[in-house]
């Protein structure tokens, strides 16, 4: 990717600071981000002959365990995947090689009466963790010291490598960061608190973490912290790199896929059954869903002909039904709920921008504010009645704007990662076979 001139006149070779016109800040890709200008700051030190002028150059990785069924039956594969931070959004988002499957991991499997066991867990997990190290290993030297390589524009520089934004689902988050399941993997807030609206969050350390392990036995770290002490992550041997600062937002699993049409869509029919029982309920399904068929074709229009009612989602029917979705339900919602949707789809939409200012951010905010606001009336009305603190999906909303703030736009950084994912794990297992 180093070496490929297409990217010649769309490669970053130096974190910059980008401005509007009005002298705000603005975030577009990763090397504008606060968080590149801080790494190089720490990584190039000026006083050391060997760094000083060297290119900074983060490695994008992410991992994804799915399932292939179109080419290759029902196997599960977990791949690994590489992109380059210096590369521009856009050729990222075009899929221009410029994002690659660099590994598949293992997948080790057992008996059923051995699937739940903790000491499987605990070996499945630091499989994963010493699986990346060695992946990641050939790399190491250059983390501290140059290596001469070229760029996109045939010319030679003193590269420096070093670990970037980690993409994953909060499956595999939780997995990457030893954090245990529906705690934050970003801040310390406390898993009953979660769905306390998140304001001057303290961000989780390793070296808190490795701190904590010193003084505090296993149970306690568990419960207290939600930290598993039994697992060495991965990044712990890699020089300037946190893996709880480099968990980034996935836009599609946690916002779209996840808040989006798992919660607040099922929520909503939840209400419906709820405030008009089954056989009524299920009338006003079939008038949403006619609804929803009803839809003229436009372009940017998704046509749902039955409805939702169809078994598996992907990432683009849920986009499309969320450009349909509020005006189909709102004569059969009470009026908070539609806001509470109306400022989520907002949020939504705000973070998918490709260029974000501080403006955008502050309105993010708001959008987050007003929902967690509304949201309340699921509650009210017997939809949550419970709460919202077992949701950490909900809860890492509250994140992005420092997200964008770090690592730049989401929506191009984050998004579109998984197609190229899906593509080449059916071509090249096909290839291999």
């Amino acid at each position: 990717m180093l070496t490929n001139p297409d990217f010649a006149d769309e490669f970053d070779i130096a974190p910059y600071r980008e401005y509007d016109p009005l002298l705000k800040q603005q975030y577009t890709n990763l090397m504008s981000g606060n968080w590149a200008w801080k790494q190089a700051q720490d990584v190039i030190v000026a006083d050391d002959p060997q760094t000083d002028g060297a290119m900074y150059c983060p490695l994008i990785l992410g991992t994804d365990k799915t399932t292939v069924s179109v080419a290759m039956g029902q196997n599960e594969y977990h791949p690994v995947y590489m992109s380059l931070g210096n590369v521009w959004n856009n050729v990222r988002r075009a899929h221009r090689n410029a994002i690659l499957i660099i590994a598949f991991l293992s997948i080790p499997k057992t008996e059923k009466r051995y699937a739940n066991d903790s000491r499987f867990r605990l070996f499945r997990r630091q499989l994963f963790h010493a699986s990346l190290a060695e992946i990641l290993n050939p790399l190491r030297p250059f983390m501290l010291k140059p290596d001469i390589t070229c760029c996109p524009d045939e010319h030679f520089r003193r590269v420096i490598y070093g670990l970037g934004p980690y993409i994953a689902d909060y499956m595999e988050q939780i997995v990457v960061t030893a954090i245990v399941q529906n705690w934050c993997v970003t801040c310390h807030t406390q898993r009953q608190h979660l769905e306390d609206l998140c304001k001057g969050f303290n961000v989780r350390t390793r070296e808190h973490a490795k701190s904590l392990a010193r003084v505090c036995n296993r149970k306690y770290l568990w419960d207290t912290y939600g930290i598993i002490n039994d697992i060495l992550p991965f990044s712990d041997d890699l020089p300037h790199a946190d893996i709880h600062e480099l968990m980034a937002g996935d836009l599609l699993h946690q916002v779209i896929k996840g808040c989006f049409k798992e919660h607040l869509v099922d929520w909503v029919f939840a209400y419906i059954i709820l405030e008009h029982g089954e056989t009524v309920g299920h009338g006003i399904w079939g008038q949403i869903d006619r609804r929803l068929a009803a839809v003229p074709t436009f372009p940017g229009l998704r046509p749902f002909h039955q409805g939702r009612d169809f078994k598996q989602w992907t990432g683009d029917d849920s986009k499309g039904l969320m450009k349909i979705f509020l005006p189909a339900v709102v004569n059969f919602i009470p009026p908070d709920m539609t806001r509470a949707i109306k400022y989520f789809m907002e949020f939504c939409y705000l973070v998918r921008r490709s260029i974000q200012t501080e403006d955008t951010v502050a309105r993010i905010t708001h959008c987050l504010e007003r929902y967690h606001h509304y949201r309340q009336i699921f509650v009210t009305t017997g939809v949550r009645p419970e709460g919202f603190s077992s949701l950490p999906l909900q809860h890492s909303a509250f994140h992005y704007p420092h997200h964008i703030r770090q690592f730049g736009a989401q929506r191009a950084l984050l998004v579109h990662y998984r197609v190229k994912a899906y593509q080449s794990c059916e071509g090249t297992m096909a290839a291999l076979k």
